[in-house]
């Protein structure tokens, strides 16, 4: 069993597949070039590790785009994350990379380090069982991600509805894709011939949701999985579309994606939020983009029950990191880039993460 399972790693990394497809691209690629957007964050990451980018022929460009749901939260957000630490008697329970994001002033960590109670967590679950240890205190879960991971949420809070847990609650910062890919392809400033779709979020929504991409603009897309050779057969099969003048939205990764999604995951969703206007960095407010609590689950939402107080959102200066988001820039052609923001000392969010774009490029290039 395990030699099977290597096996078909050993497929995924193929060299003479690899190779094959590599001419492919270069065969079927526009004369004149195009631009090709990952909206990923871990397809920048594998990008950028396996050297894709400086594979493609000349003229091609792969951008990055909004796919890093911790770079896309806005400074708003992240500052009302850091008004709720400062609520007496909250314990916030986080992902990892949302602690060194920079808000107006501050960040998660500089709280901590100020005496607030901030913990990182690795599930929804941890933070119910975080409120389950600590009957005096509330727990505030940082709902940060997109539909990959707000079933989860959904699922914990309907948890703890069950349980009767009254001292947990959740800040919804969660987005859905399809609303700012809307907004991204009908930018005139912007020139995105084909989008390579992330393989994630697919596997929870399934195609449908992309179609309009093909029917109402015209642009191909193609959702791929994680290993090289996946995204090679994925960008393949975006200039066999390009190439025969057609848009479609296909799928490269039908080992992890349905047509119609996970339609359990998208009734969990449904049931415990509704969509709403959401902040982007960099793409400003797409309505229907963002998921708010149901008035149903109200009590699990912890700007309604703690109403903290918010301080002005301010901007990190000279950060180009929602311009990277939208594609129109490198993280590179950032001023800040390598010379004051680091991943030791990062200026925005792009630098934090682990998927962000200006993080995979100061690793990789």
């Amino acid at each position: 069993m395990a030699n099977s399972m290597q096996d078909d790693l050993n497929a995924f990394r193929d060299p003479e597949l690899a190779r094959g497809l590599i001419e492919s691209i270069r065969k079927l690629a526009p004369a004149g070039g195009a631009t090709l957007m990952e909206v990923c964050g871990t397809h920048t990451v594998s990008i950028a590790r396996g050297g894709i980018r400086d594979l493609m022929p000349e003229g091609t460009r792969l951008a990055s785009g909004p796919g890093c749901p911790v770079c896309v939260t806005s400074n708003a957000d992240i500052d009302t994350v850091i008004a709720l630490s400062r609520v007496p008697g909250v314990i916030i329970a986080t992902f990892g990379d949302m602690t060194r994001v920079p808000g107006s002033t501050s960040s998660l960590l500089a709280e901590q380090a100020a005496g607030r109670n901030v913990q990182i967590v690795y599930s929804p679950l941890d933070a119910l069982a975080l409120a389950q240890a600590n009957p005096a205190s509330q727990v505030v879960f940082v709902g940060v991600g997109f539909e990959t991971t707000t079933p989860l949420v959904a699922m914990a809070i309907k948890r703890a509805k069950a349980m009767g847990l009254e001292n947990f609650s959740v800040f919804a910062a969660h987005k859905n894709m399809p609303g700012a890919l809307d907004v991204i392809v009908s930018d005139p400033s912007l020139k995105v011939d084909a989008l390579i779709l992330p393989g994630h979020v697919s596997t929870i929504i399934g195609a449908e949701p992309y179609r309009f991409l093909a029917q109402k603009y015209g642009i191909p897309g193609v959702i791929t999985g994680f290993e090289p050779v996946d995204i090679l057969q994925g960008v393949a099969m975006i200039m066999r579309q390009l190439h025969e003048g057609r848009a479609d939205i296909e799928i490269a990764y039908a080992r992890g994606v349905m047509p119609q999604g996970n339609p359990v995951a998208l009734a969990a969703i449904d049931e415990v939020f509704e969509t709403c206007t959401a902040t982007w960095r960099g793409l400003g407010p797409i309505p229907g983009s963002g998921y708010r609590i149901r008035p149903e689950f109200a009590q699990f939402d912890a700007v309604a029950r703690f109403q903290p107080q918010v301080e002005p959102t301010i901007e990190p200066k000279g950060c180009r990191c929602g311009d990277v988001l939208r594609g129109i820039m490198a993280p590179s052609d950032c001023p800040l880039f390598r010379r004051v923001c680091t991943p030791e000392n990062p200026v925005g969010p792009c630098m934090v993460s682990s998927e962000g774009s200006c993080a995979a490029y100061y690793r990789y290039y």
